[in-house]
């Protein structure tokens, strides 16, 4: 790598995950620490940066990597399992590790070989990759206003971005730009580059802890060796897009878990049985029963359906063919779609059965709707219907996009 990069070579070590059934315990324990505080981070928009430090010493940032280059390379399956394991204790912290394992799918789709050797490595010591990716003011979500010009040996970039969700707790900043032919390129730079402000500005009502805030790049400077051409991995059959949109679907399905526990253990022992529904107890009322019942399957199909999304993914990227794209594409469209209606249905009911005094401020539940409503509002579900069912009635293949 350039002078400029090797700067950026920090002492960084991590712990290396063996197996993906490693992967899944490590996961469950850090849940467990991490649930203990995560309604106080919401509460008192605490950034869980020991957390992430912790997240990064356990190797589990590094589960994506391939195997050519020294990781495990877990399945989709594990990778959508273990988001849903850390986003059911915090969805913050799940939401911060998806941009990071993006960027990884990005780079294993159109980085050169020394690209990957060295940023995969970086990944296996532990490091963590932010995103510059968003702005706002474009005409549309997927428009730049970003650019990245030539200088010298290098290039400069200019611009500004928000919802950098994770670039506040980043060691590498991967900055998305267009270049001079508007081709969009996606480009690594030490989070303490020269140019690079990073103000945390995020104020949404959910989500409150994932550092999504602007980043501002002034002139900032890139060599050439740090720059990937982003445009590639949608040029062609590729599955960036349905690795990052089974992420989210993980975050979204740990959300409605996360609820639907906290409805069960409210309704269980605190709620108060309605009048006239003739039982002691609210946890024996056969309208509360069947509703619990209801979201239990309902949660059931989800994870069936994601999984099988997961599998699709293996598929498309083992044999990475213009069909088993698609297919991928379209199962993990049918896992977003259901875990995203899950997770908002989830986190009403658990007002809707809990009862008024579910809502005391103290109790904080209220965090698990507005994290699922924030969460829930990246790439609308109405256009992954749209999606599908165009495939299906008029043949039409759904657009190559990270979206999808």
């Amino acid at each position: 790598m350039s002078s400029v990069t090797r700067l950026a070579d920090p002492s960084q070590t991590a712990h290396r995950i063996d197996s993906e059934e490693e992967a899944l315990t490590i996961a469950r324990t850090l849940a467990a620490e991490f649930a203990g505080g995560a309604s106080r981070r919401d509460h008192e928009r605490a950034l869980p940066h020991e957390e992430l430090d912790k997240l990064s010493a356990s190797g589990l940032l590094a589960i994506t990597v391939p195997s050519e280059y020294g990781g495990i390379d877990v399945s989709n399956v594990v990778l959508a399992e273990v988001t849903a394991i850390l986003s059911e204790a915090d969805s913050s912290i799940g939401q911060i590790s998806q941009n990071h394992f993006y960027i990884l799918e990005a780079l294993r789709h159109d980085g050169s070989e020394t690209q990957k050797r060295f940023y995969f490595g970086r990944a296996l010591a532990g490091e963590r990759f932010g995103n510059a990716l968003s702005e706002v003011g474009t005409k549309t979500v997927g428009d730049y206003n970003t650019r990245i010009t030539r200088d010298g040996a290098g290039f400069r970039i200019n611009g500004r971005k928000f919802y950098s969700t994770g670039v506040l707790f980043a060691h590498w900043v991967a900055i998305f730009a267009l270049d001079e032919e508007d081709r969009l390129t996606m480009s690594f730079a030490p989070r303490e580059t020269e140019g690079i402000e990073i103000v945390d500005d995020w104020d949404g009502f959910g989500q409150r802890t994932t550092g999504s805030g602007t980043t501002i790049l002034n002139d900032v400077y890139v060599p050439a060796d740090a720059v990937v051409p982003h445009q590639k991995g949608f040029e062609r059959p590729g599955t960036i897009g349905s690795v990052g949109q089974i992420i989210h679907a993980g975050i979204d399905l740990g959300i409605a878990r996360a609820a639907l526990k906290e409805t069960i253990d409210y309704v269980r022992d605190r709620a108060r049985p309605w009048t006239g529904s003739g039982v002691e107890r609210a946890a024996d009322d056969p309208l509360t029963i069947a509703r619990i019942g209801e979201l239990a399957i309902r949660l059931d199909a989800a994870e069936a359906t994601l999984e099988r999304a997961g599998r699709k993914v293996d598929q498309a990227q083992v044999n990475l063919t213009a069909e088993n794209a698609v297919a991928a594409t379209l199962a993990v469209a049918a896992a977003k779609v259901l875990t995203t209606e899950l997770a908002i249905d989830a986190t009403n009911v658990l007002f809707e059965l809990a009862g008024s005094s579910a809502t005391r401020r103290g109790l904080n539940l209220e965090r698990h709707w507005r994290n699922a409503r924030t969460h829930t509002l990246h790439d609308p579900v109405r256009w992954k219907y749209h999606v599908v069912g165009n495939y299906h009635l008029n043949g039409v293949t759904p657009p190559k996009s990270g979206a999808l």
